[in-house]
Parts: structure tokens; sequence; C-alpha cells
């Protein structure tokens, strides 16, 4: 187990720099064009997949990472080029782990490389779970798969929401209700092979901000897919809910339902990392033009009113990173969330970023408002982070659950 340490090692900074130069080459020119246009940015995902950077491998490599770094600083590099072009290039990500995480290692050889594709012909994949009613009451989920034994099939029936690349995908990953006594733990993830009949997108969504990233709804109508489609099979499935069955009849379901948590609080750090991401770009934005921009004969950075906001979000944004790599490492080092520090990170780092990209276009004051400079874009971006993987108010109510080791309503 690696000690938790804030100095990134020779190798680390390779990487990071490596990321930043392909951030700062090619997403972020491309930035303004992608937002306007409301489109899924393929070529820049193509050139991403030349170099390397859209692949299942380089997420590995920095999953793997035994500091628990390689992912945040991936993440903040990524999203401090664009968050809508980053999205578009790390979406497929969450369907590729959920793949990796649950499914048999006959699922992931089949399936992964039809989610990225080759870096002539890329493809996407999309993790849908959210639905029209069941954002983040899960619990609530209709979505339901059906097995006919007598064709070994499933039969999914439902609608999805928020769904990153949703109906553009090659391969969908669904999660289903199969057992709806059960609750969240009757619940199942499948693979939908591309072009299966009964999928199709419904509603594609014209968002405020992360423009370059596709979401949209996903119907599925009688969607038949093969036994085989059920992540890690139907054996292990069968072998989980008579578990639960088990342990509902005893009384243990909160046990269950506490693991459960403990996992989304694993991954929540990776978002604050964008949020990071994004707030030190609008930083950035804001400090070089304090500094160049003249009024009353000086650069306006002599101002108190200026400098001290400047100073407060480099304070911020540096707390939000220590926190994202304290429960990073945390993650990787096996160390439970007493606290809940994955849901803390997460939402001191999405706060911050609304807080220093609207500081930003404050700075900027009339230019900041206007779309010739990229805070405008990177305010608008800054929303999403405090929605999605769960708002700042689901943040809380966890971190409220956790300290107080009581159920808060």
């Amino acid at each position: 187990m690696a000690e938790f340490t804030m100095e990134l090692n020779d190798d680390q900074k390779q990487v990071r720099d490596w990321i930043h130069g392909f951030a700062a080459d090619v997403i972020r020119p491309a930035a303004a064009e992608w937002d306007e246009r409301e489109e899924t940015p393929w070529p820049v995902i193509q050139e991403a997949a030349k170099v390397g950077i859209y692949s299942l491998d380089f997420y590995a490599q920095q999953f793997f990472d035994p500091t628990g770094l390689g992912i945040p600083m991936a993440m903040e590099e990524l999203f401090w080029g664009d968050a809508g072009i980053a999205l578009s290039i790390v979406g497929t990500g969450l369907a590729a782990i959920g793949v990796v995480a649950n499914g048999t290692e006959e699922q992931i050889g089949t399936w992964i490389p039809q989610m990225y594709g080759t870096p002539d012909d890329v493809k996407v994949a999309a993790f849908c779970s959210s639905e029209p009613d069941a954002g983040s009451d899960v619990g609530a989920m209709r979505t339901r798969a059906v097995y006919d034994e007598a064709k070994d099939e499933w039969v999914l029936n439902g609608t999805k929401t928020w769904a990153t690349n949703g109906g553009i995908a090659n391969v969908h990953i669904v999660v289903a209700v199969v057992d709806p006594e059960l609750g969240t733990k009757g619940h199942a993830s499948f693979i939908v092979p591309p072009n299966t009949p009964g999928l199709s997108q419904g509603q594609k969504f014209k968002k405020h901000g992360i423009r370059a990233s596709h979401t949209a709804e996903v119907v599925l109508e009688d969607c038949r897919i093969p036994g085989s489609c059920l992540l890690g099979g139907k054996d292990k499935l069968d072998e989980r809910l008579a578990r639960a069955r088990e342990r509902a009849r005893a009384g243990g379901g909160e046990r269950v339902k506490n693991a459960a948590m403990a996992t989304f609080e694993a991954s929540r750090p990776a978002v604050g990392a964008m949020a990071v991401g994004t707030a030190r770009a609008a930083y950035e934005v804001a400090l070089d033009y304090a500094r160049t921009r003249t009024q009353f004969g000086r650069p306006i950075i002599d101002n108190q009113g200026v400098a001290f906001q400047l100073a407060d979000m480099r304070t911020q944004i540096d707390a939000a990173r220590l926190l994202v790599w304290r429960a990073s490492w945390m993650a990787v080092a096996g160390k439970p969330f007493t606290s809940a520090e994955g849901s803390m990170s997460k939402l001191f780092a999405s706060e911050v970023a609304k807080k220093v990209t609207a500081q930003a276009v404050q700075i900027l004051g009339g230019n900041g408002f206007t779309r010739e400079y990229p805070v405008e874009r990177m305010h608008r971006d800054s929303a999403i982070y405090t929605i999605f993987e769960g708002t700042s108010e689901i943040q809380r109510l966890v971190i409220a659950r956790t300290i107080s080791d009581m159920p808060i309503r």
C-alpha cells in the first residue's frame, strides 16, 4: 500500500504533462466550436484514440496507480481543456468500468473492444441508469428485465434518461430491475449489443453546459438480448439474489445498503477532479486577464477587490484538489470512508467550480459575459458538477448520515 503523498513521481508527472499537452493542443482549440454545434466531437475523440488516451488500457493504467492519483490527475487535465469534449472522451469509460467490475472474462474480452472501436473507426458506449422518476432515488427504478427461459433471452422494457452517449453508442449498459421486492438489491446490469431491435434514442437534451457531450433518453421496448448479456452471468445473479433475500429475512439489509454506498463513495472523487480542472482553467484565464488588463493606468490585479478574489480562488482550488486526492488515496488503500470523504471531495470541488467560474466572469467584466472569452462557457459547464453523480444536496445527506450514524430525513 502506497503512503499518502502530495508529490507526483516522475512517471506521473510525465503522464500529466502528456495529457495536458493533448488538452492544450487538441481539446481547447476545438472547445468553442463543438460547444456551439452541440454535437459529439468525433474528430477529437479519434485524435484521442490515435494517441492512446481514448482506450481502456489508458484508464486501466491510471486506475491501478498504487497511489490512487492516476485517475484524478488525468481527469483534472482533460477537463482543464474543456468539460464537454472531455466528457465525450471519458463517457465510454463509465460503461467499460461497469463491464470490467461485474462482467466475466469472456464478456470483458468480447464487449470492451466494441465499446471503443479503433482509431480509424471510433465507437462510444453508454451507461444507462437514471430514469425520469429515478435519479437520486434509484429505488424507484422501473425498467424491468424479465428472463425468457425457453429462449434464454432477457426482455427489457423501460426508459432511461440523462444517458451520456445514449442512442449513439455502439454498446449500451443498462441497469434494470429483476426482482422488485428486493429494492435496489434486486437490480442487475445488462449489455445491449449494437443494432438490437427495441432500443431507440428518445429525446436528445439541449443543455445549459457540457454541450459537446451527447445526452439523451434511451427507450427500451420489448428489447430482447441473449442470456449471455447479463453481466456476471445468471448463476452469479441467482446466488446474489438468494443472499439478498436471506439477509432481508434476517433483517440485514442495512449492511448491504452501506456496502453499496461505499462503492459510490469511491467513484465520486473522479467527478471532483473534473470540477477542479474546470475551476483551475477559469482561474488561470482570470489571473492572466487581471495581470494584463489596465484601468486607471494600472493592471486591475493591483486592486485589492480583484487580487483578494484571485487569492480566494486559488486557495479553494488547492483545497478541493487535496480533498479529492485524499479520498482517491483512501479508496485505493482500502481505508474506510468513516466521514463520507468521497462525498466530501465531490461536494466541495463541485461547489468551488461554480463559485470560481462565476468569479472569473466577474473579474473579466463585460468580456467575461461574452463568448469571445472561455470563462462564459466554463461557468455554464460548471453547473453540472453539483448535479450529476449525486447532487450537492445528496452529498450533504450522505455526509450527515455517515457522521451521525443515523438516518437523516
